[in-house]
């Protein structure tokens, strides 16, 4: 955004515009800017995040839900974990908050060009990898990328985001497969029961010509990469994001860093080859 790189620490007001409660502790917050011309600058890619304000209260680093083929407005999907969230989830349509952004790079979708793509998310880790689904799936890219198939899973059917998309949209949409899955069963869920990285073994997709994009707890995302690694898909076939302790977002602070590399500059996105490479520290 170009008048962020004359001042990068400079939060922008926008406004809320609609807030839908996704989960009990999970909230999307559609917003603008106030500035119609930094909503026009601000061009994020998919993978990108930004630094959301509450002003009196702090910031903090917070996926880009939304796909960039959506117009004028930005999504964040913010899960109720700490101060800041916390804050975030007392406020109402018309507050103003601040954002600034877009940091990091992002998922790698013009290499995954004519490939298929398989999407392997829990919980929030959904809220990530749903700015990529909806723009390979928007219809100026759709025929750029072959079969989609998305695997999500929470602990409860009332911990499931994005319930219009996983059970409406997406699965009607042409070439696309969702599985979704709960951990544990419950009266009223007539769907798989299990937890993800067991169920992303019994469909046992095939890695040919294909990338496996995946966000969600450590834990799931620990035993999808041992799936993965068994079914055969290679290092580089593999893609995974992380936000790990990001503050100032241009790497200044050092809060992020992972031995050489800063997550908020040279990630949140990784392909499993590059994290295998860095220290275990995240």
């Amino acid at each position: 955004m170009s008048n962020c790189r004359h001042n990068p620490l400079k939060p922008y007001p926008a406004t809320i515009v609609k807030i839908i409660d996704e989960t009990p502790d999970v909230k999307t917050f559609q917003m603008v800017f106030d500035d119609p011309a930094v909503m026009e600058s601000f061009r994020q890619k998919p993978g990108q995040v930004a630094q959301l304000s509450v002003f009196g209260v702090g910031e903090a680093t917070i996926s880009i839900t939304s796909s960039p083929t959506r117009k004028g407005i930005l999504e964040f999907s913010v899960k109720k974990v700490g101060m800041l969230t916390s804050a975030l989830h007392c406020l109402e349509p018309g507050t103003k908050v601040g954002i600034r952004g877009p940091y990091g790079n992002h998922f790698p979708y013009e290499v995954m060009k004519g490939k298929d793509l398989l999407f392997i998310g829990g919980g929030i880790g959904l809220a990530p990898l749903r700015a990529l689904i909806d723009f390979v799936l928007a219809e100026e890219n759709r025929g750029d990328y072959g079969k989609i198939d998305i695997i999500y899973g929470a602990r409860s059917m009332d911990d499931l985001c994005f319930k219009y998309d996983i059970l409406d949209r997406w699965p009607q949409m042409p070439g696309t497969t969702v599985y979704t899955t709960i951990d544990r069963a419950e009266p009223g869920w007539e769907g798989h029961v299990g937890f993800v990285p067991a169920y992303l073994e019994e469909i046992n997709p095939s890695p040919e010509n294909k990338y496996a994009i995946t966000c969600g707890p450590p834990i799931m995302i620990k035993f999808v990469l041992q799936a993965l690694e068994k079914m055969g898909f290679s290092d580089d076939q593999v893609i995974t994001t992380l936000e790990l302790k990001m503050k100032c977002g241009i790497g200044k602070c050092g809060r992020c860093n992972i031995g050489s590399k800063y997550v908020c500059l040279d990630g949140p996105v990784f392909y499993l080859s590059q994290l295998k490479q860095l220290p275990p520290e995240f």
